[in-house]
């Protein structure tokens, strides 16, 4: 165990512990409802150069987090090898900060092609979550399954007989949806890639009336 976080610990396979970290966090976080499953598939421009570059080397198809952790994980194991077997067996002084470097970069470049194989299969998996007819949805009660609903922010589980179906739902702050709330899906925003939704009991009165 303390060679493990020795290893982990030391330059460079710290960058990447850092970074696997920080994903583990992510998703942690994610399976709370917090932050959205597909928070880096945005439309800022910063987002559609990072989706760019993946989409040149193969890793298109999937959330974006879920290639980045994959990434993480491989370059990470990738490090920690090298530094075991290589890198600390050798007295290299100062010259441990580029050549670390040099290996660090090279693991992350040597699990891009582990990873595009990885995500193959699945890809048609989320060609079938998004090809849902949005439309269809429309009028569909789900469960609230994050923290908040605002405009920016929202998850909900739709439950179709199977494993359910997460979707991004957007209301304003003033609903104050939390989770455990049932809502319905009033309107499609193709924009955020998300449904607009308002409460059982309005939806039931826009009904009657």
């Amino acid at each position: 165990m303390e060679l493990f976080l020795h290893t982990s610990l030391s330059f460079p396979t710290v960058l990447l512990s850092f970074l696997l970290c920080v994903a583990i966090l992510y998703w942690l976080v994610a399976a709370l409802g917090l932050v959205d499953v597909e928070l880096l598939d945005g439309d800022d421009t910063a987002l559609e150069g990072l989706a760019g570059l993946l989409l040149k080397c193969g890793l298109n198809g999937v959330p974006v987090t879920l290639v980045l952790t994959l990434l993480f994980f491989f370059a990470w194991l990738g490090c920690y090898f090298v530094q075991l077997l290589i890198l600390d067996p050798l007295p290299l002084g100062l010259l441990r900060y580029p050549l670390g470097l040099l290996a660090a970069v090279a693991a992350v470049v040597a699990a891009v092609p582990l990873v595009a194989l990885l995500i193959r299969p699945l890809r048609p998996l989320f060609r079938k979550l998004e090809s849902t007819d949005s439309r269809s949805l429309i009028g569909q009660r789900v469960l609230v399954r994050s923290g908040r609903v605002t405009e920016q922010h929202g998850e909900a589980m739709l439950e179709n007989g199977g494993a359910g179906l997460i979707l991004r739902i957007r209301a304003e702050a003033t609903h104050d949806f939390k989770r455990g709330d049932r809502v319905v899906l009033l309107e499609y925003l193709p924009e955020p890639h998300a449904y607009r939704v308002i409460s059982e009991a309005e939806f039931d009165g826009l009904s009657v009336s």
